[in-house]
């Protein structure tokens, strides 16, 4: 299986819900325990046509640089793309086993709009950024 098969493939509801989404996703993640730092679990992937939510170290994986993914990455990535939809801002389009996988929502941490803020919001892989 490639890479990119082994994405989350979504759809978007409207044309503008690709931003609603990239923003979104700025504040879910894993939080730090010391301070108001918010570490961005997923990014959602513009390819060939298709839109996809993915898990930042498959973004290492697709860049060909070391990852060390693990079945908890890919939980989240599945239940953040899980909340996105109930959320009406995606349709998830894959439906095998392998995307049936969640992680139990205590893992994860939503920043809601009005309190990003009061927090460091940070990414570890930035989309169409040289670093």
């Amino acid at each position: 299986m490639s890479i990119i098969e082994s994405f989350l493939e979504v759809s978007l509801r409207t044309e503008v819900d690709f931003l609603k989404v990239k923003e979104t996703l700025t504040r879910i993640g894993v939080a730090s325990k010391k301070e108001n730092k918010l570490f961005q679990s997923c990014h959602i992937l513009h390819k060939k046509g298709k839109y996809y939510i993915v898990h930042f170290k498959e973004m290492f994986a697709l860049d060909g640089k070391p990852t060390n993914i693990s079945d908890e990455d890919i939980a989240r990535r599945n239940t953040i793309a899980a909340l996105l939809e109930e959320w009406n801002l995606v349709i998830i389009e894959s439906c095998d086993e392998y995307f049936e996988t969640r992680a139990p929502i205590s893992q994860i941490k939503i920043i809601s709009h009005k309190d990003k803020d009061q927090w460091e919001l940070v990414a570890k892989y930035n989309l169409g950024k040289k670093r």
